[in-house]
């Protein structure tokens, strides 16, 4: 049977319409070589292994950092045939696979990052202590989530947390845990920490949160973040970035709130110094009050002394200057007309006066 006859265009197209149908996406695993970036956006790229080359092409944003021809990686696309640039496969993401691999590219885009100032201490954000809302990223179904609501509830109560579902591994999850800190940062009213987590892991199932667009979410976070990653080992990059790290979901819950029994402990001593205190000032009050009070006595009885001697001179004064007094001694007041003479010359022959001693008063006529 011969076989139809088609222009090249028309092949092309008959080609790609079967691809579509019957390879929408495929996920090849080899080793990268010909790497290279053209005009800072495109990606070019070839997978082999012993017997095969294939060729890909893609944009930057495919990329979960720098990469090197060596490195083995997963990559997921599209196969296509281009109209003048022959068959190649579309990327629509590239994650390193086996330990080695993904250490390489961690420690590539960790040496580009620090040279951006990423992991700089100065950057850091203190998180609020104890936020009152969370925006929590993590996958509801893991057990992490559910370490993490568990001691933050039986610690401390009342904080509300917005969860964010997300895939904490595998091709989807870097775009979910992107989605995700863009979703609270761009809400009218921010939560006041992010806090992503998930358990541990192998170097795969953590390779997410070493993605270059990851890492650079969290750093440029509106909200302080905080990343939670159940394992000790290695860091990963997100760790790094982020404005504080825990060591698992439930060291998270430890360093966001504090423990309500210890609230209560510190409450119940709070109540007793300031009851000891209060005592305190109030022996302090009485001793003050009744010395005080002696004070005033004191103070009114020498006022009174000093006020009775006073009086005591004025009385004494008073009775040297009493007119009386000094006619005892033999003094006498002499009056002419109820005014007192004090010169022969007012009074004049005839005259009555009145001459006032001290125990009377007598008449007398001038002569």
């Amino acid at each position: 049977m011969e076989g139809i006859e088609l222009s090249p265009s028309d092949f092309v197209a008959l080609l790609n319409q079967t691809l579509d149908y019957a390879y929408p996406s495929v996920t090849i695993v080899g080793e990268l070589a010909n790497f290279r970036i053209s005009r800072g956006k495109w990606v070019y790229f070839d997978l082999k292994d012993d017997f095969a080359s294939v060729k890909f092409f893609g944009t930057i944003y495919a990329l979960p950092g720098p990469l090197e021809d060596g490195m083995t990686v997963s990559v997921v696309g599209k196969p296509h045939l281009h109209d003048l640039y022959g068959f190649s496969i579309q990327v629509s993401s590239i994650q390193p696979v086996g330990e080695g691999t993904i250490k390489k590219a961690a420690d590539l885009l960790a040496k580009k990052l620090q040279a951006e100032g990423l992991f700089d201490v100065e950057r850091k954000r203190i998180l609020p202590y104890p936020p009152k809302t969370i925006g929590l990223i993590a996958s509801l179904q893991s057990a992490a989530y559910a370490d993490f609501i568990k001691v933050l509830g039986a610690r401390y109560g009342g904080i509300v947390i917005n969860v964010y579902d997300v895939q904490v591994q595998g091709e989807q999850a870097p775009a979910d845990i992107i989605s995700a800190i863009k979703y609270f940062s761009e809400q009218a009213e921010l939560v006041d920490a992010i806090v992503i987590t998930r358990g541990g892991g192998s170097a795969d199932d953590l390779a997410a949160f070493s993605h270059e667009q990851v890492v650079r979410a969290v750093s440029a976070s509106r909200i302080p973040t905080l990343v939670a990653i159940g394992h000790e080992v290695d860091l990963s990059l997100a760790e790094l970035a982020a404005d504080a790290r825990a060591s698992t979901p439930s060291n998270a819950a430890e360093l966001l709130v504090p423990d309500k029994k210890d609230l209560a402990l510190q409450l119940n001593n709070k109540s007793q110094w300031l009851q000891k205190g209060l005592l305190t000032k109030l022996e302090l009050a009485k001793l003050w009050i009744s010395d005080r009070s002696n004070q005033i006595n004191d103070e009114i009885l020498n006022s009174l002394k000093v006020q009775k001697e006073n009086l005591n001179s004025q009385k004494r004064l008073l009775e040297i200057l009493n007119p009386i007094a000094i006619l005892k001694r033999g003094y006498a007041l002499v009056r002419l007309e109820g005014e007192v003479l004090k010169s022969i010359k007012q009074a004049k022959p005839k005259q009555l006066i009145k001459v006032q001693l001290s125990d009377g008063e007598l008449s007398a006529r001038v002569e």
